[in-house]
C-alpha cells in the first residue's frame, strides 16, 4: 500500500465565511518589535474578520532555532494577550510529512539533486538560474526546476503584483544538504494543512510569493489570500531582525503595544488596559491605511524598542 498523502484541495467548505490567519515565528531569538508589528497585524485582520488566529512554531531550521526561545516568544505573545485559537504546531514534528511531499515532486520530475556550493553560485548572486549535472553519490540538496509560469494577483496591501522572471531566475532549495527542509516546501505544507485562508506578512517575504504560488499549483491546493504589511527598519534602512540584533520587547508592555499599533496606522487615545487597546484596535484596523508602503522608518521616539 502506498504511504504517499493523498492530495486535497483546499477545504472549500471553508470559504471566506470562516476566516483562519496565522503568525509563525522562526524561534532563532525573543520576540523583537518587528516581530510584535507583524503579529498584530495578522491577529487584528483575523479578529476583525471574525476568525481563528493560529500560532505556528516554524523551527525546520534545526541549526538555528531553539525550543528555549520557542517558550520566550510564546510567553510575549500571551503577555500581549496575543494567544492562539488553537494548539500550536511546531514544524520539527511534521518532517515526515514534508518527506512525503518531496517524494511526489521527485516521482514527478519537478525536482533534481544538487551539490553546488554558495562559492560556486557567487556569479548569479546565490541564485540557482539552471538544472545542474550533479549526482546522487556525493551530499546534495534538491531544488525545485526552474518554471516559466507567471502570477499575478491583487494585494490588499500592496496592489496588484506581478510575477514574470521569478520562477526562471532560480530554483529554490527544498530540501538542504544537511537533511533540513526549506522554509519554502514546508510553509506552503503547513498552510495547507492548517486551511490558512488568508496571509498578513511582511513584505520582505514578498520575493517568495511565486515560488510558493508555484507549489501550491504543483500539489492541486488553492492557496490563501495573500497581503504584505510595510517594514520597520532601523536608522539603515535595515529590517528589525534578529539578525540586525534587535533587541527583546519588554513583555506585556502598553506603550510598547501603542507603538506598534502606531506603524500599522492605529492612534488610541489612552487606553487603559491591553485588552482594551486590542479591542479598539480590531475595529479600527484599515489595511488600506499601508497602501503600496514597503518600509516604514523607525522613528526617532521609537529608537530604543531596538
Amino acid at each position: 500500500m502506498s504511504n504517499k498523502p493523498k492530495l486535497e484541495p483546499h477545504n472549500s467548505n471553508l470559504g471566506k465565511a470562516v476566516y483562519r490567519g496565522r503568525f509563525a515565528p522562526s524561534p532563532t531569538g525573543p520576540l523583537h518589535f518587528g516581530s510584535l508589528v507583524s503579529a498584530l497585524a495578522s491577529y487584528l485582520d483575523a479578529k476583525q474578520n471574525q476568525g481563528d488566529w493560529i500560532i505556528r512554531i516554524e523551527d525546520v531550521d534545526g541549526t538555528r532555532c531553539k525550543a528555549s526561545f520557542s517558550e520566550q516568544i510564546i510567553e510575549t505573545l500571551n503577555s500581549y494577550q496575543l494567544s492562539s485559537d488553537e494548539p500550536i504546531k511546531v514544524q520539527s514534528n511534521n518532517t515526515q510529512t514534508y518527506e512525503q511531499h518531496l517524494l511526489i515532486l521527485k516521482e514527478q520530475t519537478l525536482v533534481f539533486p544538487c551539490n553546488c556550493t554558495r562559492q560556486s553560485l557567487s556569479e548569479y548572486n546565490g541564485n540557482h538560474p539552471y538544472e545542474c549535472k550533479s549526482t546522487l553519490s556525493k551530499t546534495h540538496s534538491w531544488r525545485l526546476k526552474a518554471s516559466n509560469d507567471v502570477y499575478q494577483y491583487e494585494d490588499t496591501i500592496q496592489g496588484s503584483l506581478k510575477f514574470i522572471d521569478d520562477l526562471k531566475s532560480t530554483s529554490p532549495i527544498l530540501k538542504r544538504k544537511d537533511d533540513y527542509f526549506s522554509y519554502q516546501l514546508a510553509v506552503v505544507i503547513d498552510d495547507h494543512q492548517q486551511n490558512i485562508t488568508d496571509l498578513v506578512r511582511g513584505a520582505d517575504l514578498i520575493e517568495t510569493t511565486a515560488q510558493q504560488l508555484y507549489l501550491y499549483d504543483l500539489f492541486k491546493w488553492t492557496p490563501p489570500s495573500i497581503c504584505h504589511i510595510p517594514l520597520i527598519t532601523n536608522t539603515l534602512g535595515e529590517k528589525i531582525s534578529k539578525q540586525n540584533h534587535a533587541k527583546p520587547i519588554e513583555n506585556g508592555h502598553l506603550p510598547t503595544l501603542l507603538r506598534a499599533l502606531h506603524y500599522l496606522g492605529i492612534d488610541l487615545n489612552s487606553p487603559p488596559s491591553i485588552s482594551e487597546a486590542l479591542s479598539l484596535a480590531v475595529k479600527e484596523w484599515k489595511p488600506s491605511k499601508l497602501y503600496r508602503i514597503k518600509h516604514l522608518p523607525l522613528e526617532e521616539q521609537d529608537l530604543h524598542l531596538i
